[in-house]
């Protein structure tokens, strides 16, 4: 059975199992309506389909990818003067992995997931997000290749802690999305059954590689592939994401920080999940203008947070006092990265004694920099309320957009 195609790329087709419900405590009306076959997508293969799009759009796609570039660029070269790039690329992954999770409805403060990095106990949503952390810097591990291997690292990444028998594997059972738990009949949409899977992401992989395709458009369209092949049993979202950067980063758009893109398709979730239901149907377009458009978001908002955490980092700077060569200055500049911190932290950050670590704690708690929250005398955890203040403000401003 076939989607007519509402657009220039071909529409999922679908075609019908049988389906066994599993749930031996089903009631009546839950077995009438799951009884019976059901209908799964069929993927065409798109590894040498000609991608076919308005010239408008493709305009602005590439002015999107030149913005990209270029910011990427500029803050390589006006932050690595001074040692603080690796601090704001870090943070700046860490807003993009909030941000893609947040899509998924997985919300965490900035102070959880830094209480979640230090290893301390938290909740589970900061966890995820951590995980998602590892995630994303496995894709951006991936250098000039992005291949099935790569791909099952980054889920692993993402799911090797909480879901060890499926993290890393492509599925193999039937997964849906919306409807019941019950079975897949009355569901948004079945993706391919799972012994499609392999052949489908082999055929994603080879339009991965082609070179031939503009470099949005090209992320857009493989994103949206991966999501309609669904290819795990959970984390496809944050996987699909994630591949993303892997493919900016093998485009060589950025090499040095993480844009926060997902920031942008947060602004507003249904039109993103719109655009996968109508790439689907056969239309690409908009599946493009929503990275199109999150992109140009990803760089303002990216280059007013970095803007932001620079003015905070200068004001720790003027108001503390210590000498030139004190490991003070490189913890302020590490705040920015990790702005939670204890001790052990400390120690094995910058490779000094336990004395010398809890010295410059105290220095910065006396310049009003760090403020110590646990309130024990063992263990003990500070943070820096500016640097948390900013980056849970930047997320509110999302959600601003949003409303």
């Amino acid at each position: 059975m076939a989607n007519p195609s509402t657009g220039s790329w071909p529409a999922v087709e679908y075609e019908a199992h049988a389906w066994v419900i599993g749930d031996p405590y089903a009631s009546r009306t839950q077995l009438r309506r799951h009884t019976g076959p059901y209908s799964a997508a069929v993927l065409v293969d798109i590894a040498e389909l000609p991608v076919d799009l308005p010239v408008a759009l493709l305009t602005e796609a590439e002015e999107a990818a030149q913005e990209l570039a270029r910011f990427d660029a500029h803050l390589s070269a006006e932050l690595g003067a001074d040692c603080e790039l690796g601090p704001m690329s870090s943070v700046l992954l860490r807003t993009e992995s909030s941000a893609s999770s947040q899509i998924e409805n997985l919300t965490v403060g900035a102070r959880q997931l830094a209480l979640a990095e230090l290893g301390e106990h938290t909740n589970q949503n900061a966890r995820i997000v951590t995980a998602n952390v590892r995630a994303m810097e496995a894709a951006l591990d991936l250098g000039r290749a992005v291949d099935g291997d790569s791909i099952l690292a980054m889920h692993n990444a993402l799911l090797g802690e909480s879901d060890p028998t499926h993290a890393g594997r492509w599925r193999d059972e039937q997964v849906w999305i919306g409807g019941s738990n019950i079975g897949p009949h009355a569901a948004d949409f079945v993706p391919p059954h799972h012994d499609r899977v392999p052949e489908a992401m082999s055929d994603l992989i080879r339009f991965v590689r082609r070179d031939d395709v503009p470099a949005l458009v090209h992320l857009a369209l493989a994103h949206a592939q991966f999501e309609t092949i669904h290819p795990f049993t959970d984390g496809n979202g944050r996987t699909g994401r994630a591949l993303v950067h892997a493919m900016l980063s093998v485009r060589q758009l950025t090499g040095h920080i993480t844009v926060p893109i997902s920031a942008g398709l947060l602004v507003n979730t249904g039109s993103y999940f719109d655009a996968l239901t109508r790439y689907r149907l056969g239309d690409p377009e908009p599946i493009v203008r929503q990275f199109v458009d999150a992109t140009f978001y990803a760089v303002g908002t990216g280059r007013r947070l970095v803007d932001e955490l620079r003015a905070v980092r200068a004001g720790y700077r003027e108001q503390t006092v210590a000498r030139a060569d004190s490991v003070v200055w490189k913890l302020i500049d590490s705040l920015i990265a990790q702005s939670v911190v204890n001790s052990t932290y400390v120690v094995e950050s910058f490779g000094i004694s336990g004395v010398a670590a809890q010295r410059a704690i105290d220095r910065l708690v006396e310049s009003g920099v760090l403020r110590e929250v646990s309130q024990r005398t063992r263990n003990r955890i500070w943070q820096a309320d500016g640097i948390l203040t900013a980056l849970d403000d930047f997320a509110a401003g999302i959600r601003r957009v949003r409303g």
